[in-house]
């Protein structure tokens, strides 16, 4: 069934969304979506280096979007700025380094459309398996951390009242956030990965009762996004990545149809966009 490039890019694809569901809640809760574009654009600069020093591509975007992130807690912590103009930083410096260094790199043919938008008819049977195998673990990890994530989404302060350690389940869910990056940013590149993140998730809130079946909604939201994005760029030769993007932004559109009772789901944040 795997020989068929269409069916592993659409097994690929489906895994991904399947991931990408739940983390783009919190990214959504917490009002984080620039964080989002950060990691993915410092994925650039794991791209250069791992060109560089000859390391495994999916390695260094791990580490460098990990490294940025903790940067960001840093810098935070310092409250010198706030976090939109921090993340504005580091976004704009990761991505512009790691076109410098890949443009010293005279020796190195390097195709950057398809590191920005990926290639998901490309996808080999090794990178289901990674995506798969990296997927089921992230989704673990999340149903982990579930709960001290979504108390430090509602309230932080109330979280450390009861022992949940926010900061921490901050720092393992931006790991998690890295970590889906590196996986999901051969098959759909830098620039698409932010939306399989976001527009599912954002579509989801207005179907859904509670944060948990939120979750499980954005993440069938982007497997259906992801088989109706690739059949019509096969149907009408498009290309597969920005129609699978196409595709979440029409089921977006359609979710914001007046049709019956509009049920808020996201935690109410009691702390004005705490970041």
């Amino acid at each position: 069934m795997l020989d068929d490039f269409f069916i592993r890019a659409l097994v690929a694809g489906i895994g991904i969304a399947m991931v990408a569901g739940p983390l783009g809640c919190f990214v959504i809760w917490r009002r984080m979506a620039y964080f989002g574009d950060t990691m993915a654009h410092s994925a650039l600069l794991g791209v250069a280096l791992s060109l560089l020093m000859d390391l495994n591509l999916m390695v260094s975007v791990f580490i460098v979007a990990s490294v940025v992130s903790v940067l960001l807690l840093f810098l935070q912590k310092r409250g010198a700025l706030s976090t939109d103009a921090l993340l504005g930083i580091l976004s704009h410096s990761a991505l512009s380094i790691g076109l410098v260094i890949v443009a010293f790199m005279t020796w190195v043919r390097i195709d950057l459309v398809g590191f920005l938008f990926g290639d998901i008819l490309a996808v080999s049977r090794a990178d289901i398996d990674i995506v798969w195998g990296g997927g089921i673990l992230v989704i673990f990890a999340l149903v982990y951390l579930w709960r001290p994530l979504l108390a430090s989404t509602v309230n932080p302060e109330l979280a450390e009242a009861e022992g949940l350690n926010p900061e921490r389940a901050r720092f393992f869910f931006m790991l998690l956030m890295a970590l889906v990056i590196a996986i999901a940013m051969k098959i759909v590149g830098i620039l698409l990965i932010t939306s399989l993140l976001i527009i599912p998730a954002a579509t989801a809130r207005r179907f859904a009762s509670s944060p948990e079946v939120m979750a499980v909604c954005a993440s069938l939201i982007g497997a259906v996004a992801v088989a109706g994005g690739l059949f019509g760029s096969l149907h009408w030769d498009t290309p597969s990545g920005p129609s699978i993007v196409v595709a979440a932004l029409v089921l977006f559109v359609l979710s914001l149809l007046p049709v019956g009772r509009r049920i808020e789901s996201a935690p109410h944040t009691s702390h004005g966009g705490h970041h």
